[in-house]
């Protein structure tokens, strides 16, 4: 499965508005004969914000689309339309927060585009890991910054650790595109933990910073 497919391939089925019982596109936001909010429906996070499925996406279009799809859903906009049509209001915008969530981050965005391509990486609990060099790599980190005596010090590991992050969110950029689900799936177990260690780096060196040391 391509991870840059065309969101046009297939026309959106009709279904009936809850309210008119008129044709409505399935992710239509609104019905086009009476202007009710329709339900969330069932679509992936890409689709659901108007943007082409794949791992690069520029933030800026990202965010522009996320508030516009939600000043127009936002609940305060239908407090005077019938309870019906407030829920639904709300499940729509709670549907829109969890896609922009997922896609803004790097990690997330990876492994959910792996996850409709059928394959599951766990980034959100602690789990297993095979790989003795990634193992290794982590170890030797959380040495060093065992080791580290100082702010500065601590601050070389974690510019280290934020560039290991950035060039890992490249090489998923480059296996996305070109559909190798194996090397996607093993960068981004690799982005998780390197965005652990990123993350223990900076909490070290605020701690050292607040010490004075």
């Amino acid at each position: 499965m391509s991870t840059h497919s065309d969101m046009s391939e297939a026309a959106p089925a009709l279904v009936p508005c809850w309210s008119c019982k008129g044709p409505v596109a399935s992710r239509a936001l609104f019905c086009s004969t009476c202007g009710a909010v329709q339900p969330p429906g069932q679509t992936d996070h890409f689709m659901r914000l108007g943007l082409m499925r794949g791992f690069d996406l520029e933030p800026d279009q990202l965010q522009k689309q996320y508030f516009g799809f939600q000043r127009r859903l936002h609940p305060d906009r239908f407090a005077t339309r019938s309870p019906k049509e407030r829920a639904l209001s709300q499940q729509q915008a709670t549907a829109l927060n969890e896609a922009y969530e997922v896609l803004k981050d790097p990690l997330r965005r990876a492994a959910y585009l792996l996850r409709l391509a059928g394959r599951v990486v766990n980034v959100e609990e602690a789990a297993t890991v095979n790989d003795p060099v990634l193992l290794m790599e982590a170890m030797e980190m959380r040495e060093a910054l065992e080791e580290a005596e100082t702010a500065d010090d601590v601050a070389e590991l974690s510019a280290k650790a934020e560039a290991d992050v950035a060039s890992c969110v490249r090489s998923l950029s480059k296996a996305f595109a070109a559909d190798d689900l194996d090397a996607a799936g093993s960068l981004t177990t690799r982005l998780k933990y390197l965005g652990k260690l990123a993350e223990e780096a900076k909490a070290r060196r605020i701690r050292l910073t607040r010490q004075g040391i």
